[in-house]
């Protein structure tokens, strides 16, 4: 073999293994090394802007825009994680209750249910009636209950670490972010040619789009909610947050979780408590999906509604909490350059 052709070969395998292995050593931070990367890219106009108002303090106007994500972002997630552990052992201090005191006579209404209505009613009697019976019932749902519970709590508390890594790993973006920009314009223009920034302009549209339009009112909505629960009263009000924000990304989603816990408290008996959810639902956490999403949005990018479901969707189960953000922001994203290819007819930039 011709010596010269030798050394390049071995010099390709050297590198391959050589990326192989980085690829390995980061893969437990991929996650959060691309949020990071998101994070920087979204908040890259408020960190000039810091920057002119600082006259060129990197230090500081990185550390402020560091400290303004983590109050943004891993401050709301962080609370609600710690609310999401306190309903839960709400919630197991109330099956404890249950065993020790019995369950109540069923609500008269539950027999106006359409379908169901009747079973469930003779259902929930036979359980309230028969001490042994409602026991048995439990225990069936004790271990699958408890496991879940282990599961969510490992599954929350990762996502917190994960949150927490990214806004640290954010903040050397922020002061290398020139540098790194430059370096990722020469690859893309040699692997995509004029075309380069093209496709930088859509990524960065894209992400701004989900992060902003989806992602951020999502949040914002969720901690409106958890805050309108709490005032109110309501039971399991950061568990309910987090509900809204995941519904957030189904149309009329929210009006679901504030409108039942309104009817709840309307059904308990509190109507002033029920009317000030319905308002607060209504003119806070509604206005927010109904006005500012869709302005942000069309500033950004216009997504299916399937890709931001899927994206939520399977990015908590990849990734666990951090892939509610990462998750429907890679698929986007992907959606969006896969759209780009295919189009035969997009003209090529001058």
């Amino acid at each position: 073999m011709d010596p010269l052709r030798a050394d390049r070969l071995l010099a390709i395998v050297a590198l391959t293994l050589l990326g192989v292995g980085c690829v390995y050593v980061l893969w437990p931070f991929m996650s959060s090394l691309a949020w990071a990367a998101i994070l920087a890219s979204t908040c890259w106009p408020a960190l000039l802007w810091l920057d002119r108002m600082l006259k060129g303090r990197r230090v500081w106007s990185a550390s402020l825009v560091t400290a303004l994500i983590t109050l943004v972002v891993l401050g709301p997630v962080t609370a609600l994680a710690f609310g999401l552990a306190d309903s839960m052992a709400q919630l197991g201090r109330g099956v404890s209750e249950l065993m020790n005191s019995g369950l109540p006579d069923a609500p008269a209404w539950l027999r106006d249910v359409p379908l169901i209505g009747q079973s469930l009613f003779e259902y929930w009697q036979r359980l309230a009636h028969d001490g042994k019976r409602l026991m048995t019932e439990l225990s069936k749902l004790a271990d699958p209950a408890q496991k879940l519970a282990l599961d969510t709590g490992r599954m929350v508390g990762k996502g917190v670490v994960d949150l927490g890594l990214s806004v640290f790993l954010a903040f050397f973006l922020f002061l290398h972010g020139e540098a790194l920009a430059v370096r990722l314009r020469v690859a893309l223009s040699r692997l995509a040619g004029a075309r380069s920034g093209y496709l930088i302009d859509i990524t960065q549209g894209t992400v701004n789009g989900v992060i902003y339009g989806i992602l951020g009112t999502a949040l914002a909505q969720g901690v409106l909610a958890s805050i309108g629960f709490l005032i109110a009263g309501v039971p399991g009000a950061m568990l309910l947050g987090v509900v809204t924000f995941f519904f957030s990304v189904v149309p009329v989603g929210p009006p679901l979780v504030w409108g039942g816990s309104a009817i709840w408290l309307f059904q308990q008996g509190e109507l002033g408590w029920a009317v000030f959810v319905a308002v607060w639902g209504f003119f806070l956490v509604s206005t927010v999906d109904n006005v500012i999403k869709p302005f942000i949005i069309s500033r950004g990018s216009r997504l299916p509604f399937a890709v931001v479901l899927l994206g939520v969707l399977g990015g908590v189960l990849a990734f666990g909490v951090i892939g509610v953000f990462l998750g429907p922001t890679l698929l986007a994203l992907g959606y969006r350059l896969l759209s780009e290819w295919t189009t035969s007819d997009t003209p090529a930039p001058d």
